[in-house]
């Protein structure tokens, strides 16, 4: 019985804090009352504030910080990323799935950034894909594959988008990274690629919605392609 009361408390405080944060009493950026405030307005323990406030952190609503307090931080990208790849290993998801998910995103955001891209953004786009053409090094350009597909969702200005590709990062690193082994592979597979990719940022700058969708169909069929060719390597029986 007492742990059912001590559940319902710790619970307590968590539905407290949730409702300030949706009627805007409290916002990204502040501190929350300190431990012995919120036990007495709330009337609970104060060893449920603090199973309450552990929660909350590794959920991301907050950030305790020793002489700062509890901040309202909305460092999602984190547990996100945790939970989605505990998602993943649970239920077996595999590259196909990831890549679908992928390409799902990929053109909502870059239908989205068409709009909005900036002439900075562009440049730096066009940038990336001259670096890539001329970088011999695998891993760096992993990592430039990675920052311009990050700079067109930040240019789509969805938050949602940003954090769900942050959440995936260590995900989509591997993905990415595997994938591009396969791809340039032969230079038939890194010509396409890097083809697939200045398409995308042309598109982009030339405000061609339709050549964009094109560009990541492109992208996306050849990864798909690799997937395949993956796939049937290991389901093969000699």
């Amino acid at each position: 019985m007492a742990r059912q009361e001590a559940g319902r408390a710790y619970q307590k405080v968590i539905d407290s804090i949730k409702r300030k944060i949706i009627c805007n009493e409290v916002n990204l950026g502040d501190t929350l009352p300190p431990e012995r405030e919120l036990a007495e307005t709330l009337g609970v323990s104060r060893t449920s504030i603090r199973e309450a406030l552990r929660t909350l952190e590794v959920m991301g609503i907050i950030t305790s910080t020793q002489g700062a307090g509890n901040v309202i931080s909305g460092n999602f990208e984190k547990s996100l990323g945790e939970s989605l790849a505990m998602m993943f290993l649970v239920q077996k998801i595999d590259y196909k799935q990831i890549s679908e998910l992928r390409c799902g995103l990929e053109k909502t955001m870059i239908a989205l950034a068409i709009d909005k891209i900036s002439k900075e953004q562009t440049d730096l786009l066009e940038s990336i894909i001259e670096a890539m053409e001329k970088n011999t090094d695998d891993t760096a350009n992993v990592a430039l594959d990675e920052k311009l597909h990050y700079t067109i969702a930040t240019a789509a200005s969805n938050p949602l988008i940003v954090t769900i590709l942050q959440a995936l990062a260590d995900v989509m690193h591997l993905f990415i990274k595997d994938l591009r082994k396969k791809i340039i592979a032969e230079d038939k597979g890194k010509k396409r690629l890097q083809l697939a990719h200045q398409h995308m940022v042309m598109c982009l700058k030339a405000g061609d919605k339709i050549g964009a969708q094109a560009a990541i169909e492109e992208h996306f069929q050849l990864v798909d392609e690799n997937l395949r060719f993956d796939y049937m390597m290991k389901n093969t029986t000699f």
